[in-house]
C-alpha cells in the first residue's frame, strides 16, 4: 500500500511541477507583453481518509494591487485631459504668432497705430493712406484668420469627442463581454480567468483615457464601471454614450444656448458632469477655454471697430466727398409700408448738412433742428423732412434727390447728382461755424414713447460713414456678466417687449418682477408661446459669471424696449452682442478701392464768407483717429479678463500674453501628471511585472521537483515491479 500511496504522490508532484513550468515559461514569454500580470498558483498537499495522497495545485492567481491600479486609472484619466488641453492649445499658440517673427495681432495693432500716426501728421500723402488701408486690411484679416481658426478647433474638438465617445461605447461592450467570460469561467472553474483579468484591466487603462472613471468588483468577478461623478457606465448591462458632433462651428455656437450637443447616457445629458480623461479635456478647450479667447478677441475688435468708426463718421472724405452715404445700421422697416416706426429725439446739439457742388464750393446749408425743423418723430419722419429740404427750391434745389430706407432697413442719402456732394457735421449749436460736437440723440427702438437708449452723433447712429464694417445686424444681445442666482434689481415689475426687422414691433412681452433671475427671464422667454419661435434665451458662462443671451432665430434685426421705470435693461447692461465681431470685421469695402474716402478732416466755416469751404489738408478727424490708440479704452469682462480701461496695445498684448500662459500652465501640469502616471505605473510593474532572474530560478526549483518526483515514481514502480516478480 505504501508503495501505491509513493507512486501516487510522485505522479501527482510530477503533474504539478509541470503545470508550475508552464506558468513559468508564459511568464517569461509574455515578460514584454502590455498588460500581462505575473501569474502564480499555490500548491498544498491532497489529504484523503487523513492520508496524505500527494499534491495538489490551486488556481492560477494574478499578481495585482488593485490600489495602484485604481490609482494609475485616476492619474491616467488627468494625463490624458491635460494631453488634450495642451495638444489645442499650443496649436493655438502657433496661431498666434509671434512678435519677433512680426506675424501677431499685437504686431498687427502695433503697424496699425503707426500707419493712424503717419497719416494724421500728412493726410495729403497718397502713401500714406495707402499704407493705412494696408495696415487696416492685415488688422481686420488677422482677426479673420484667428477667429476662423478658434472655431475650427472648437469642431474638431467637437469631432474628437464624438470619436472618443464611440470609443468608450466600443470599450464598454469588451469589458462587459469579459465579464460575462470572468463570471462563466470561474463557475465552471476553468482555466483562464487570470488572462480574462488581465485583458479587462488592459480595456480599463484604455477607457480611463477617455473618460474619468472609478469601479468596483462584485463577488461574482464582475466589474462594475461609473464615472467619479457618479454616472453609470456598465452594471450588467452597458450603459451607451451617445453625441452627435457640428458640423461647423461659429462663434455663436455654444454648449449652454444648445447649438452644440451634449453627451447622453440612457437620454440623459451628462456633459457637465464628465471632469477627466480625453472628453473632459476636450469639453474644456470647446466650451470654455477657446469662446474665452473668442470672446477676447471680440472685444478687441468690437472696441477698435465702434471707436474708430464714432471718429470717422465725425469727418468727411475729401477730395473723395460721396454723392451718396449708405448707412450700416439697420432699421425695423414695415414690410407692407416701407415706414420705419421708431422713434428718434435730438436732445442736444444740432446736425448739419452742407451740400458742395464738384468744385468744392458750398451750394446750400442747414440744419435737421434749428433750419429743417425735425427735432422728435419716427426716422421715416426724418427722413421724408431731410428730403423735402433736399429737393425743394428753397432749400438745396437737387429735384433728383432721396432720403429713404432700403431693404435691408438701412439709411440711403443720396443727392441724385454725382456733380453734388454731401457733408454731415454735428454741432453744438444751429448757428454757422458752431463748435463741433456729437448730437446727442435718444432712441425709441420700439415706436411707444419711451426711449430706450442714447446714442451720440447722427451720422454714427446710421453708420452713415464707417471705416470697419461687419456686415451683421445686431440679432444678439447680451448682459454683462452677472451671477446666475442674483436678483436683476427692478425697482417695480416691469415688461420686455420685442421687436425685430422680420416680425415687426411689439410682436411678444414678457413680465419680469424684482426677485428674478437672468435664469427666469430665459425661462420666460423660452416658455412664452409668442417669442419662442422667434428668439431663444440662454445663459452663457462668462468667467466667473454668467451672460444673459437672446438670439434671434431668424437672424432678424433684433430689438428689446422696457417699460419706464423698470431699470431691468441698464441694471443687466443689455446691448448688441459683439460675438464673432473678429470673425466678420473688415475695412469698408469702397474705401478700400478708393483711398480718396479716409475722413481726415471736417468742412470749415469761413465767416468771412459765410460759408463752409473743404481743406484737403485738415486732419483734425486724423489726429482724433491717432489717439484711439494712445488713450485709454474701457474693454467689457470677457473669458477670463475682467473690465479694464486700457489701451488697445496693452489689452492686445495682455490676450497674447495670457494664451502663451494657459499654454505654459497646462503643458506644466500635463508633464507633472504625465511623470506622476508614469511612476505609478512603474511601482505596478515591480509589483505585477515579470522579473526574467525570479522566474528562472522559479524554473530551476520546479525542475528540480520535477525530477525528484520522477526519480521516486521509477524506483517505487521498480521495487513494486520485483514484487510482484517474486509474488508470480
Amino acid at each position: 500500500m505504501a508503495l501505491l500511496n509513493s507512486i501516487s504522490t510522485s505522479l501527482s508532484g510530477m503533474k504539478v511541477a509541470q503545470s508550475q513550468l508552464e506558468i513559468v515559461s508564459n511568464n517569461i514569454a509574455n515578460v514584454d507583453t502590455e498588460g500581462y500580470t505575473r501569474k502564480t498558483a499555490s500548491q498544498s498537499a491532497r489529504v484523503v481518509a487523513g492520508m496524505t495522497m500527494g499534491v495538489t495545485m490551486g488556481n492560477i492567481q494574478r499578481t495585482v494591487d488593485e490600489g495602484l491600479l485604481k490609482s494609475f486609472l485616476s492619474s491616467n484619466s488627468i494625463t490624458s485631459s491635460m494631453s488634450s488641453q495642451y495638444e489645442y492649445l499650443s496649436r493655438m499658440d502657433n496661431l498666434m504668432g509671434t512678435t519677433e517673427a512680426g506675424n501677431s495681432i499685437a504686431s498687427n495693432v502695433s503697424s496699425l497705430q503707426s500707419a493712424f500716426d503717419t497719416f494724421s501728421t500728412n493726410v495729403t500723402s497718397a502713401a500714406a493712406r495707402y499704407s493705412l488701408l494696408s495696415e487696416a486690411e492685415n488688422l481686420t484679416n488677422k482677426f479673420n484668420y484667428l477667429s476662423t481658426n478658434i472655431q475650427t478647433l472648437r469642431g474638431e474638438a467637437d469631432m474628437a469627442i464624438n470619436d472618443a465617445v464611440s470609443n468608450i461605447n466600443s470599450l464598454l461592450e469588451t469589458i462587459d463581454s469579459l465579464n460575462n467570460s470572468i463570471v462563466k469561467y470561474s463557475i465552471l472553474n476553468q482555466d483562464g480567468v487570470a488572462n480574462l483579468q488581465d485583458q479587462r484591466d488592459t480595456a480599463l487603462r484604455e477607457l480611463s483615457s477617455y473618460i474619468d472613471i472609478t469601479y468596483y468588483t462584485r463577488d461574482s468577478g464582475e466589474v462594475v464601471i461609473q464615472t467619479t461623478s457618479g454616472v453609470m457606465l456598465l452594471d450588467n448591462d452597458v450603459h451607451t454614450l451617445s453625441h452627435s458632433a457640428l458640423a461647423q462651428v461659429g462663434a455663436d455656437n455654444s454648449y449652454e444656448s444648445g447649438n452644440i450637443q451634449g453627451i447622453y447616457i440612457d437620454g440623459v445629458d451628462v456633459t457637465t458632469q464628465l471632469s477627466g480623461g480625453s472628453i473632459g479635456g476636450l469639453i474644456e478647450i470647446r466650451d470654455n477655454t477657446l469662446p474665452s479667447m473668442q470672446s477676447q478677441l471680440d472685444e478687441l475688435a468690437y472696441v477698435i471697430y465702434n471707436q474708430i468708426n464714432q471718429i470717422h463718421n465725425r469727418g468727411t472724405a475729401y477730395p473723395g466727398m460721396p454723392s451718396e452715404l449708405t448707412g450700416n445700421s439697420t432699421f425695423i422697416v414695415d414690410k407692407n409700408t416701407g415706414i420705419c416706426s421708431q422713434n428718434i429725439r435730438i436732445d442736444s446739439g444740432d446736425v448739419r448738412f452742407v451740400i458742395f457742388d464738384e468744385s468744392g464750393k458750398q451750394v446750400a446749408t442747414n440744419t435737421l433742428v434749428g433750419g429743417i425743423g425735425f427735432q422728435e418723430g419716427t426716422i421715416s419722419d426724418m427722413a421724408t423732412a431731410l428730403q423735402g429740404w433736399l429737393t425743394s427750391d428753397t432749400g438745396a434745389g437737387l429735384p433728383d434727390a432721396t432720403v429713404s430706407l432700403n431693404a435691408s432697413g438701412n439709411l440711403v442719402i443720396s443727392t441724385g447728382d454725382s456733380n453734388y456732394t454731401i457733408s454731415i457735421i454735428d454741432e453744438a449749436a444751429s448757428t454757422p461755424g458752431s463748435e463741433q460736437q456729437d448730437a446727442v440723440i435718444s432712441f425709441d427702438v420700439n415706436g411707444d414713447g419711451i426711449y430706450d437708449s442714447t446714442e451720440n452723433g447722427f451720422s454714427s447712429f446710421f453708420g452713415l460713414n464707417d471705416f470697419f464694417v461687419t456686415g451683421e445686424n445686431d440679432y444678439i444681445y447680451d448682459s454683462k456678466v452677472v451671477s446666475n442666482t442674483a436678483s436683476v434689481g427692478s425697482n417695480a415689475m416691469t415688461t420686455w417687449s420685442f421687436s425685430d426687422s422680420v416680425n415687426g414691433l411689439n410682436y411678444g412681452s414678457i413680465n419680469i418682477s424684482k426677485t428674478m433671475t437672468i435664469q427666469d427671464i430665459a425661462d420666460q422667454i423660452n416658455n412664452n408661446p409668442d417669442l419662442n419661435n422667434h428668439i431663444t434665451a440662454s445663459i452663457i458662462s462668462n468667467g466667473n459669471g454668467y451672460m444673459l443671451r437672446i438670439e434671434s432665430l431668424e437672424g432678424a434685426q433684433l430689438e428689446i424696449a422696457e417699460t419706464a421705470g423698470g431699470g431691468v435693461l441698464s441694471n443687466l447692461g443689455m446691448a448688441p452682442s459683439n460675438c464673432g465681431y473678429s470673425s466678420v470685421i473688415g475695412v469698408r469695402g469702397d474705401i478700400l478701392e478708393n483711398s480718396n474716402l479716409i475722413a481726415a478732416g471736417v468742412p470749415d466755416f469761413d465767416s468771412s464768407k459765410g460759408a463752409y469751404i473743404v481743406n484737403g489738408a485738415s486732419n483734425g478727424i486724423a489726429n482724433q483717429l491717432a489717439e484711439v490708440f494712445t488713450t485709454n479704452q474701457t474693454f467689457k469682462q470677457s473669458g477670463d479678463m475682467a473690465t479694464t480701461s486700457t489701451t488697445i496695445a496693452n489689452y492686445t498684448s495682455t490676450f497674447v500674453g495670457n494664451v502663451a500662459s494657459q499654454v505654459y500652465t497646462v503643458q506644466s501640469s500635463q508633464e507633472y501628471q504625465q511623470a506622476l502616471t508614469d511612476a505609478i505605473s512603474y511601482k505596478e510593474a515591480q509589483v505585477s511585472g515579470v522579473d526574467i532572474d525570479e522566474e528562472l530560478s522559479q524554473m530551476i526549483i520546479y525542475q528540480q521537483s520535477y525530477a525528484a518526483c520522477a526519480q521516486v515514481f521509477t524506483a517505487s514502480r521498480e521495487i513494486l515491479d520485483v514484487l510482484l516478480g517474486l509474488v508470480s
